[in-house]
């Protein structure tokens, strides 16, 4: 498999949020959001064995604190987007054989039906500001349990719209565990603005919407142009 990073932090994202956390990320994406803040992980990487992950993995998560603090043992793996490569689904499961709890963090538009049942999967579901709207597969729905979770990254009153309307036609509330709207945290360099957190709040307090806001809890903790959180 080839690799971008493989490294240690905090969850940022999903329910899972504020929970340290093991990240593998693998290279290679097919999608080109406008606002994606891992263009890094498009090309190169390194190439890894199986075996090769699972031992770095578990350097990051042997050892226990002097508080008796368990071992960490959630691992997400990410991208770009990690279904492009053929080998992600066993991956999934060596780890998951290996006692942690598995996250995997994808667009939706690769077929999930091959990932073990036991993964928590987090499609984020590509908004019209993205710019790849529509490329969503809807057969992966009927794939999800109430443990998954589904995301949308808002960069304005038509992503969120577009997220309210998707959320009710496909009946959401009834097939995760949790929706959330995460508003588009604004470029380091300058190349596109943030979603004022603020304003996307007042919206969905308006609505009632049952729905989690999501702030990427790393990006406030580091400078949100490093690498490696």
């Amino acid at each position: 498999m080839f690799i971008t990073e493989i490294f240690k932090s905090i969850q940022g994202e999903s329910s899972y949020a504020g929970l340290p956390c093991i990240f593998v990320r693998l290279t290679g994406c097919n999608l080109r959001c406008k606002w994606c803040d891992t263009a890094y992980a498009f090309h190169g990487g390194t190439k890894y064995s199986l075996d090769d992950i699972l031992k770095r993995v578990g350097e990051f998560s042997v050892g226990r604190e002097k508080n008796g603090g368990s071992n960490s043992r959630l691992v997400e793996i990410t991208g770009g987007e990690p279904l492009l490569q053929p080998e992600t689904p066993e991956l999934a499961r060596r780890l998951l054989d290996a006692g942690y709890t598995v996250l995997i963090e994808t667009s939706g538009e690769r077929d999930i039906s091959e990932l073990p049942r036991e993964v928590v999967k987090i499609l984020d579901v590509k908004c019209p500001d993205s710019g790849e709207s529509g490329k969503f597969n809807p057969a992966n729905l009927e794939e999800l349990e109430k443990k998954d979770e589904i995301k949308f990254v808002i960069a304005s009153r038509r992503d969120y719209d577009f997220a309210r309307a998707f959320m009710a036609e496909h009946r959401l509330r009834e097939r995760v565990h949790e929706i959330l709207f995460s508003p588009v945290f604004a470029d380091p360099a300058g190349a596109w603005p943030a979603m004022d957190a603020r304003e996307l709040a007042e919206w969905i307090l308006a609505e009632n919407l049952p729905v989690r806001l999501g702030l990427q809890l790393h990006k406030f903790v580091w400078d949100p142009a490093m690498h490696g959180v």
